[in-house]
């Protein structure tokens, strides 16, 4: 099911049945834009979005609160919400963007003096203001970041940082202490197009590590989605984005082109593409359902168990023809 929205779709078994706590960023609350999606791309999930108090030592025991009680399958924050969501050990979180040093970030950034919300709360306060002792107050929280953290929570956080975030840059100093962290391309604030290719994946491969789903595995040769200026070959991201809602895809590509793939997959896949890039010379040995890969003599010699779709061949000639075949198998 399709909204209004161009960008925005419904994906009704995404976490289903399950809890996700949000934690807005500074000045915002829970009515923000980022609930609206977060609601409307899991409409099966139960969306908590709490309006967290100004006063940092008392929005971090809220939250504690909170995840004692309600147990969220998982935790969302965004800037000063990543910040809170860093520190609630224990569950699957997603940091996108997150203000670790916040009370600094307040200081550049003119965040001090009187402020104004920038969405309704449920208080109907629109105004608060900021003093020393309130950016001294957040200062002593963000300096709790990373406390208690085990090897087993370690592996729990995802780490999300745009690479045009002109207003926090804090993901050398999360990757001082996890490893699972990538750029998206979109601004310190999210927009529909960036949640939906950037938040999303990560949401669904949390969804199916919890409930141990295991996809239909498809490999995508890297030579088959180019063209031949090594821009995008025509629907290539558009199918990207159609086979990730339905199977387990990864990107296959020798590694004397090691860099330039990474580099090139950054650029025109992005977070999809995190950890689900293979090098290897011997394709045949990768153990998968589908191998997509471009048509040529010296593919024949690759005898694989996957079933081999072959770009460029005339039943796959383009990009849509793949599309609509695997429209037909209904995610088999």
């Amino acid at each position: 099911m399709t909204t209004e929205n161009p960008y925005i779709k419904q994906y009704p078994e995404l976490m289903a049945g399950k809890t996700v706590l949000y934690c807005h960023g500074f000045a915002s609350s829970g009515q923000s834009g980022t609930v609206t999606r977060l609601r409307t791309v899991m409409p099966n999930a139960r969306v908590i979005a709490p309006d967290l108090p100004v006063n940092p030592h008392e929005a971090i025991a809220l939250l504690h609160t909170i995840c004692e009680q309600e147990k969220p399958n998982l935790i969302i924050g965004t800037s000063m919400g990543g910040m809170y969501t860093e520190q609630l050990r224990g569950f699957d979180r997603i940091c996108i963007n997150p203000a670790l040093e916040i009370a600094e970030t307040m200081k550049a950034h003119g965040m001090t003096g009187t402020q104004q919300f920038q969405n309704p709360r449920q208080d109907g306060v629109q105004e608060f203001y900021v003093d020393k002792a309130l950016v001294k107050a957040y200062r002593d929280v963000s300096e709790q970041r990373f406390q208690g953290l085990t090897p087993e929570d370690e592996q729990r956080v995802y780490g999300l940082f745009g690479d045009k975030d002109d207003l926090v840059d804090t993901m050398g100093m999360f990757c001082e202490h996890y490893s699972q962290a990538t750029h998206f391309h979109g601004e310190h604030r999210m927009d529909d197009r960036s949640y939906m290719h950037s938040v999303v994946p990560v949401i669904r491969w949390i969804d199916d590590m919890q409930e141990k789903r295991e996809r239909p595995i498809i490999y995508i040769g890297i030579e088959t989605l180019m063209d031949g200026n090594q821009k995008p070959a025509s629907s290539a991201q558009k199918a990207v984005r159609l086979l990730i809602e339905h199977y387990q895809v990864y990107f296959v590509a020798p590694m004397s082109k090691y860099a330039t793939t990474l580099s090139w997959l950054e650029e025109y896949i992005n977070v999809p593409a995190w950890q689900h890039t293979i090098f290897t010379p011997r394709r045949e040995l990768l153990y998968g359902d589908y191998l997509i890969r471009e048509k040529r003599a010296e593919a024949r010699g690759e005898n694989t168990l996957a079933t081999v779709l072959e770009y460029g061949s005339d039943t796959f000639k383009t990009w849509e023809d793949i599309i609509e075949y695997f429209s037909r198998l209904g995610g088999q």
